[in-house]
């Protein structure tokens, strides 16, 4: 009788590869050796883009700020190098959601950091 090399615990843990990589296409999904290679690159893919992500949000809440800001006669960096001498701590999500849906409470940041820039 030949011996048994991990058998229930290798098994196991092909089922849990194939399981994760339901859904894939062609081989990939039930060939054991293509489902690994593809679910380590998925993977690797994941993590880069879980960092991607905060640098595509953090891009569009400039474009918006700089897009509130030059409504009103000042550039992004004038904007907010304006409060910053203000000591206006309002980081840029909320200042870009304040500008989409509460233009008012925008125009009194606005003011404020303009009165600024005035003042220097």
């Amino acid at each position: 009788m030949p011996r048994a090399r991990k058998g229930a615990a290798k098994r196991q843990g092909r089922k849990r590869i194939l399981k994760q990589a339901e859904g894939f296409w062609g081989g990939r999904k039930n060939l054991f050796r293509k489902a690994k290679e593809t679910l380590l690159r998925a993977g690797a893919f994941a993590y880069r883009d879980r960092k991607a992500r905060k640098r595509v949000f953090r891009k569009l809440w400039v474009i918006r700020i700089n897009a509130a800001a030059r409504e009103r006669g000042l550039t992004y960096s004038q904007f907010m190098g304006g409060l910053i001498k203000a000591g206006v701590e309002i980081d840029r999500k909320q200042l870009a959601e304040m500008a989409v849906n509460d233009p008012q409470g925008f125009d009194k940041v606005f003011d404020a950091a303009k009165a600024q820039l005035k003042a220097a």
